[in-house]
């Protein structure tokens, strides 16, 4: 969704720890009313990217502006125009629900006249009013989530940033937490998200998709998955699972293949053909297959695809 000039602008940003490269020549831009996801497993460098954009690293190369403000020439006044939710929460278990919120609104320099109205206004969206008294610590984690939401947006930030919010909460809560998220970005709210969960990458506008600090990828859900699998994808149902999928790993027709599950995905070129090939193909190997079917690839499916050319790509350039 593109509403004019971009909250976030980033061009070649790159950090290094030593020798360590952790965020490597990255570009984007990010624009008002837009969620905008960082996928990637652990390591990849979602985590570094963001703390670069809220000010609190600063990058070796390259450059960032957040609304307008270049982070590492002015990154304490980036923090005034941004929210910061960590996958820790922050947040003080001996304070009281109502206590933590007063606290977060004096360190975000919330006026002292509009404390009691933004304390309400966060209760309200978080669902946690009537809590005000009880204690933080005895919060179940779904509740401590959004009580951390509501510390991070008391000052009513334009551009929202949630590095990996909903790590170890429940599927109901995850959900819960996502209509909260939705319900700001209708307000016009920039919101990035790290997450390495492939499902709720679906939520987002636009993603990244970050391996070894690099950007392998870019774009919509829906254009992450039509552009990048080259091929068809087949799943299959079979036993042994490990046997099969090292054979599979280099049958004829097979371009790639890894587990998802109890089963193993496949990509091919052409599902009619290679379905009775490789059903033939296992079962000469003592392989017994349950089921092979055509199905459309996930995020998941093209994150593993683009991962493993990668790989391949960078050993083919290594020097004998």
């Amino acid at each position: 969704m593109n509403t004019g000039e971009p909250s976030v602008v980033v061009n070649g940003l790159t950090k290094r720890f030593g020798d360590f490269v952790a965020v490597d020549n990255v570009s984007f831009d990010a624009h008002r009313g837009e969620i905008f996801g960082f996928l990637g497993p652990n390591g990849s460098g979602k985590s570094t990217t963001i703390r670069i954009l809220c000010g609190l690293l600063s990058p070796s190369s390259g450059s960032a502006r957040v609304a307008g403000v270049d982070v590492a020439k002015d990154p304490e006044a980036v923090r005034q125009h941004i929210g910061y939710m960590s996958q820790k929460f922050s947040l003080y278990n001996d304070l009281r629900v109502g206590e933590n919120l007063r606290f977060f609104a004096g360190m975000y320099s919330v006026p002292a006249r509009e404390i009691p109205e933004r304390i309400a206004w966060a209760l309200k969206m978080a669902g946690l009013q009537g809590r005000e008294n009880k204690p933080t610590g005895s919060l179940a984690v779904g509740w401590k989530q959004r009580l951390a939401l509501g510390c991070a947006v008391l000052h009513r930030p334009p551009i929202v940033f949630l590095d990996e919010p909903t790590s170890g909460v429940d599927p109901v809560s995850r959900r819960q937490f996502w209509d909260l998220i939705h319900a700001m970005v209708h307000e016009g709210v920039t919101v990035f998200v790290t997450t390495h969960y492939m499902d709720e990458a679906e939520y987002c506008n636009r993603l990244v998709l970050l391996d070894r600090g690099r950007i392998v990828a870019m774009g919509t859900p829906t254009e992450l998955t039509s552009r990048h699998m080259k091929g068809q994808l087949l799943l299959i149902e079979c036993e042994p699972l490990g046997p099969a999928l090292e054979l599979l790993q280099s049958a004829p027709g097979v371009f790639d293949a890894a587990v998802f599950g109890n089963a193993i995905h496949a990509v091919v070129a052409n599902p009619g053909a290679a379905i009775p090939s490789i059903r033939g193909f296992l079962s000469e190997k003592r392989i017994r297959v349950d089921r092979i079917d055509p199905i459309a690839p996930s995020l998941e499916d093209v994150f593993v695809a683009l991962t493993a050319a990668r790989g391949s790509n960078e050993r083919r350039e290594v020097p004998a």
